[in-house]
């Protein structure tokens, strides 16, 4: 399932990265790689903010739909 479905404040570890492949190297430069624990901290307007190795990241919603939990 999408990362945008996960539960606020549970651990998940990432499963796949969907998309191009430089969406998904951009995606594995910020610490999203497979195998990876991600916690998502807050939802505002439909957009994230995730925990991800010890930093918080904002993600839109297009782009967490690519991360695959």
């Amino acid at each position: 399932m999408p990362l945008t479905f996960a539960t606020t404040g549970q651990p998940n570890t990432v499963k796949k990265i969907c998309g191009k492949d430089e969406t998904r190297r951009f995606l594995e430069s910020l610490g999203f790689t497979v195998g990876g624990q991600v916690v998502v901290v807050t939802q505002i307007g439909g957009n994230l903010i995730v925990n991800v190795r010890d930093s918080r990241i904002a993600l839109s919603t297009a782009m967490a739909s690519r991360i695959m939990i």
